[in-house]
């Protein structure tokens, strides 16, 4: 694809460190064990890109796999579909490897990049196509999609602005609003999407198994997320093999109210 047809494409890339033992969900170690949580890491990134090609259905994207370390790239290569393209690292660090891979893209000739984090595997196509949409519309913007714990799922740009990635409290409740602030300082117009959620702890766990596992979702988020095939697979054997009280998801009751 040539610059001049990628300026009519929004690149999808999710964010994805190597799911190997001991170094990915490493938060969910306990309830899972440590291979469990990398087979389910690579369980997400797999739907998560089968989404971006869902998306791809009603609007023009490519999908990309923005991964780390350097030199993992075979194994996302056996992990995704040949369509998802694959964007090398740069430099280790998030705010580092967010602004390297939106630079990456932009300059490459796509008209925008959202980013997008390998913890929501039940991310609503829906919410992929309306970012894009609100990236293809006149003028500069950025496109920010909150989760609940207080950060962001999603951000799309169609300039690489480095002050979006600057001096952010990364990993807390913070990073959203923080954002938020930078883009007003540079007088950008932000979208804002609906609030999903990030699967990094044992209660997004059990959010995650009443959604795929038992079939209901939260009120307060919209409702059908895409339903993760890989994901749901995975956590109906494990559920099956060690019981959701094995899992320590106490039946799946996770309290949604107090994030």
């Amino acid at each position: 694809m040539g610059s001049a047809s990628r300026a009519c494409v929004c690149a999808l890339a999710v964010m994805a460190k190597a799911p190997r033992r001991g170094e990915v969900k490493t938060r969910l170690v306990p309830p899972l064990r440590a291979e469990e949580a990398a087979i389910l890491s690579g369980c997400f990134l797999q739907d998560i890109t089968e989404n971006f090609i869902a998306a791809s259905k009603t609007v023009p994207v490519q999908g990309y796999v923005a991964y780390s370390p350097p030199g993992s790239e075979a194994l996302f290569r056996d992990l995704v579909l040949p369509e998802i393209l694959l964007l090398p690292p740069r430099r280790i660090g998030l705010g580092y490897s967010l602004l390297h891979a939106a630079e990456d893209l932009l300059y490459a000739g796509y008209g925008g990049a959202c980013l997008v984090n390998a913890d929501s595997p039940t991310l609503p196509t829906s919410v992929l196509v309306a970012a894009v949409e609100a990236l293809r519309a006149p003028g500069d913007r950025v496109v920010l999609g909150p989760a609940s714990d207080g950060g962001y799922y999603l951000i799309g740009l169609k300039y690489p602005h480095m002050r979006l990635f600057e001096d952010i409290a990364w990993s807390t409740e913070r990073v959203l609003q923080q954002t938020v602030e930078r883009a007003a300082s540079l007088d950008l117009t932000v979208v804002t999407l609906p609030t999903w959620y990030d699967v990094d702890d044992a209660a997004s766990l059990g959010w995650l198994c009443e959604e795929v596992v038992a079939g209901r979702s939260a009120a307060e988020f919209i409702a059908a997320g895409y339903p993760a095939p890989r994901t749901a697979a995975y956590l109906r054997w494990l559920v099956a093999l060690r019981g959701a009280d094995g899992l320590g998801i106490d039946g799946f009751a996770g309290e949604r109210a107090s994030r």
